[in-house]
């Protein structure tokens, strides 16, 4: 034992004795970061392809994307784009071709809707490999208002993927 590690273990003890009897503060605040779920497989489906429902345009894609229905309570929608909704399952489409992305991602919001989820999280990337605009992301802007149990959807906070994820609300209605 060298006089260093005495001197730590010393302030150490002088340390305990200075905290005994002292509690921890209380506070109603949330904790700054949260355990996220990891994203879980699709699981494979024998029916119609998924995805080809879904049509593409070719339009600029701002970089905070946005889109809620007429309807949706202001709340809900101030929920969603702050976190509060906790989204219950992740797609990953980072690295996806078009068409992977595009059968994923039916893939993904049937079974989300048949499991009766509420909020989904979507994580296409920023596409700064892209040339010119990140593909998946303008793809999704597209394809996700084009289904209508899809009620809203936008770019998730920060410390959760920011403008390289989205959440999405879904309704409970179809399923």
């Amino acid at each position: 034992m060298n006089s260093e590690d005495k001197e730590s273990d010393d302030e150490f003890s002088v340390f305990r004795k200075a905290m005994q009897g002292v509690k921890p503060l209380e506070h109603d605040r949330a904790s700054p970061w949260k355990q996220r779920r990891r994203p879980l497989p699709l699981e494979p489906r024998e029916e119609q392809a998924p995805g080809e429902e879904f049509a593409d345009t070719q339009e600029d894609t701002p970089d905070f994307l946005e889109f809620r229905r007429p309807g949706i309570q202001h709340r809900l929608w101030s929920d969603l784009q702050r976190g509060v909704l906790e989204p219950e399952a992740t797609l990953d489409l980072h690295g996806m071709r078009v068409r992977d992305a595009r059968q994923a991602l039916g893939r993904f919001l049937n079974q989300s809707l048949s499991a009766r989820r509420r909020c989904v999280r979507i994580i296409h990337g920023k596409g700064r490999g892209s040339s010119q605009q990140p593909v998946l992301k303008q793809r999704l802007n597209q394809w996700l208002p084009q289904k209508k149990e899809v009620l809203a959807f936008c770019s998730a906070p920060r410390w959760d993927g920011g403008t390289g994820a989205v959440y999405v609300l879904l309704s409970r209605k179809w399923g």
